[in-house]
Formats: C-alpha cells, structure tokens, sequence
C-alpha cells in the first residue's frame, strides 16, 4: 500500500510539475518541451556562429515580416520568435519579444544551427 502512495505521489508531482513549466507558455505546443536528438554536424547549416538577441515589442509584427509571412497566415499564427541567420557570415540573430521563455529562445537557438528542422 505505501508503494502505492508513493506512487500516486510521484504522479502527481510530475502533473504538477508540468502544469508551472507550461504556465505562461500556451503559445508554445507541448511538443516543443519533447528531447531532441541534434543534427549531426554535416547535417547543420552552422555549426559555429556568432549569436546575437535581440528583443523587441513588434517580434510578431517583424518576424513574419521576416519570414515571409503573409498577413493571413501571421494573423493565425502570429511568430512569438524567430532566427534570421547568414550562412556566409556565420551570424544568427535570436529575435524576442519582452517576454519570453527558454524553450522559445532555444527553440531559435537551434534554428541558428540547424537552419529549417520543422
């Protein structure tokens, strides 16, 4: 009976758990929180870059402006970040708003290095 507890316990920690890790990220899909196995080095667009952030209050706005978004398709999904980066100058710029969250910045962390994975 006490494993059982203990079990029960351990269940609903982890629920807990995850309801803090995700509060304040709705705009975020659950798959973004899975592990990942990196793209092996001859399969990333980088594999050493100059990484810079910036932050602004129109992220929605300029990202799908940058990427190429139409305004229909940025309406639906507006961007909460994204990574512009230059291959030849081996540069990637991380584009926040205000607020943000580590999966989301790592999100584009990655992009920095493997370029389009989703």
């Amino acid at each position: 009976m006490k494993a059982t507890k203990s079990g029960a316990l351990a269940r609903l920690l982890g629920i807990s758990s995850l309801i803090i890790l995700t509060t304040g990220c709705n705009t975020l899909p659950m798959e973004e929180y899975a592990q990942f196995s990196p793209a092996i080095p001859s399969k990333r667009i980088l594999n050493q870059v100059k990484v810079s952030w910036e932050v602004r209050d129109d992220v929605a706005d300029f990202c799908a402006k940058a990427k190429g978004m139409g305004k229909e398709q940025a309406f639906l999904t507006p961007p909460v970040a994204c990574a512009i980066w230059n291959t030849p100058l081996k540069e990637c710029t991380v584009v926040t708003g205000t607020r943000t969250s580590h999966v989301a910045l790592g999100h584009e962390v990655r992009h920095c290095f493997e370029g389009h994975f989703h």
